[in-house]
C-alpha cells in the first residue's frame, strides 16, 4: 500500500512540474524505481536460492547493487538497485530472476568444456528456410524483412536468430583469419560472441594442417614455427 501511495503521488508531482524540466524528468526515473520494486514485491522469485542450475548454466544471485547490466533472454535493463538478478560463473550470461526459467541457451562453457574446436567454414549459410524461419536459438518467428522480428546472420554459424539472440556483437571470426588471414570483426550472435571469447586462449588450431599456404605468405607466422 505504501508504494502504491507513492507511486500516485509521484504521478501527481510530474504532471505538477514544468514540462520537460531536470525536476521532472528526475521525478519519471521515481516513479520507473518504484513501479519496478512494485512489481519485484509481486514477483515470488525474490525467495529464490543463491544458486541456481539451468542448462549447464550455473547462477548466483548477483550481490551488487549499482552497476546497471542488461539482461541476456529478455534484452532489458537489469536495475541492480531493485530487481534480483543471476549471472552464470561459466559463460557469465546475465539475467533478471524472472527470466531464468525461460533461458533457452545452454552454458557454452561447457560446450567449451567438451568439444573445444572452430567451425572452420567461412560462414556456412544454409538459408532461412532451412530453420524454418525461426531463431536458431530461442525459435521465434523471424524473416528477412523485419516481420514479425528481423532476422541477423551470425557470421561465426551462418545461421540466423533474432534480435534478442543477436546484438549485433563484434568478434574476429577464425576462419576468416585462417584461410584470408581476415581479422576485421564481424557481427555474431550473443552465444557467439560467448564462445569464441572463452575459446580464444584455448591452443586448438593446427595451421600446418588446415592451411600450409599461409606460411608462404605471412613472414610472422615462419618465425614462430
Amino acid at each position: 500500500p505504501q508504494l502504491r501511495r507513492a507511486i500516485e503521488e509521484c504521478k501527481r508531482v510530474i504532471l505538477a512540474l514544468p514540462e520537460h524540466s531536470e525536476r521532472q524528468k528526475d521525478a519519471v526515473v521515481r516513479l520507473i524505481h518504484l513501479r519496478l520494486k512494485l512489481q519485484e514485491l509481486k514477483d515470488p522469485a525474490e525467495d529464490e536460492p543463491n544458486i541456481r542450475v539451468v542448462l549447464e548454466h550455473r547462477f548466483y544471485k548477483e550481490k551488487s547493487k549499482s552497476v546497471k547490466q542488461m539482461c541476456d533472454k529478455c534484452s532489458t535493463i537489469i536495475w541492480g538497485l531493485i530487481q534480483t538478478w543471476y549471472t552464470c560463473t561459466g559463460c557469465y550470461y546475465r539475467c533478471h530472476s524472472k527470466c531464468l526459467p525461460l533461458v533457452s541457451r545452454p552454458c557454452v562453457r561447457a560446450q567449451v568444456s567438451h568439444q573445444a574446436e572452430y567451425q572452420l567454414s567461412i560462414c556456412p549459410e544454409s538459408g532461412l528456410d532451412s530453420q524454418d524461419y525461426r531463431c536458431a536459438e530461442c525459435r521465434a518467428p523471424i524473416s528477412l524483412r523485419g516481420v514479425p522480428s528481423e532476422a541477423r546472420q551470425c557470421d561465426y554459424t551462418g545461421l540466423y536468430y533474432c534480435s534478442s539472440c543477436h546484438w549485433n556483437d563484434l568478434a574476429v571470426v577464425p576462419a576468416r583469419a585462417i584461410h584470408n588471414w581476415d581479422f576485421e570483426p564481424r557481427k555474431v550472435s550473443r552465444c557467439s560472441m560467448r564462445y569464441l571469447a572463452l575459446m580464444v586462449s584455448r591452443p586448438v588450431l593446427k595451421l600446418r594442417e588446415i592451411n600450409p599456404l599461409l606460411f608462404n605468405y605471412v613472414e610472422e607466422l615462419v618465425e614462430i614455427r
